[in-house]
This record gives C-alpha cells, sequence and structure tokens, in this order.
C-alpha cells in the first residue's frame, strides 16, 4: 500500500506533538518496517527542515534528522503540472492541492492527513493517521 504523509504528520511524530503524536509516530515505525510504502512530497521537504531547525537550534541534527527520514519515506517529486493543475482543484487550499494533485499523478492510493476538511474533494482519499492505522490493522498487514 502507497501512501503520501502530509507535513503536520511527520511534524507531529517529530516533535511529539500530542495528542496526536502516538498515531503519527505508529504509522512512521510501520513505513520504517516495510509494512506500507511511505512518501513525502518534495514541496514539503524544506517546510519539514524549516520546522525541525527551529526547534533543534542546530543544522547539524535537522539534517542528520532529515537523512534518518529519508531512509524510510520516499520523497514524490512535485511537479510544474502539480503546480498548475492545483490552481483550478477542487482542493480549495492551494498548497493541499498541490500535495492532492502529486498524490493522484503518483498513484499513491491514501493521502495521510490530520486536514481532513480540505482533502475532502481530492481525487485520492484522505485518511487520519487514526484511521489509516485501523484500515492497515484490518488488512492483516
Amino acid at each position: 500500500m502507497n501512501v503520501i504523509v502530509d507535513t503536520c504528520v511527520i511534524i507531529d511524530a517529530l516533535q511529539q506533538r500530542e495528542p496526536f503524536a502516538k498515531d503519527a509516530q505508529a504509522l512512521c515505525l510501520a513505513v520504517a518496517r516495510g509494512e506500507v510504502s511511505g512518501f513525502i512530497p518534495a514541496k514539503s521537504v524544506a517546510d519539514i527542515y524549516y520546522i525541525m531547525h527551529r526547534s533543534l537550534h542546530s543544522d547539524e541534527q535537522t539534517r542528520a534528522m532529515l537523512k534518518k527520514l529519508f531512509l524510510s519515506f520516499g520523497i514524490l517529486d512535485t511537479t510544474a503540472l502539480d503546480c498548475r493543475n492545483a490552481l483550478t482543484s477542487p482542493v480549495s487550499d492551494f498548497e493541499d492541492g498541490i500535495l492532492a494533485e502529486t498524490a493522484c499523478r503518483s498513484g499513491v492510493e491514501y493521502i495521510i492527513t490530520r486536514n481532513l476538511k480540505d482533502f475532502s474533494a481530492a481525487a485520492v482519499p484522505a485518511l487520519t493517521p487514526t484511521a489509516f492505522m485501523e484500515r492497515l490493522a484490518g488488512s492483516g498487514a
């Protein structure tokens, strides 16, 4: 199963943000164990770096954290076409529209996010980390 993971979920896991950390970390562990193929959109990598650098106050530590993240998660390129299509996407938030277009073009099965409302019109269904982990457990993976 292939999923694209929204920035908020990655940050929840890395910064142990409550009450979301447990399910976000469970998702990351499932990806690390190979139970699911997890991807991060390229457009999110700079945001993850920025947010984590503000927390860690160290370029070296932040880059090391990204290297570890990249061992488990693939990175899906965001194309010019994804950006153009997001302009007319039924997903009203432009940034989320880019993620939704990347997800659709890449053929992932789910978008994993806490922001279900903004992805309700996306071509790829969105699930919270909790709902996804329940689905994964139910599939016998």
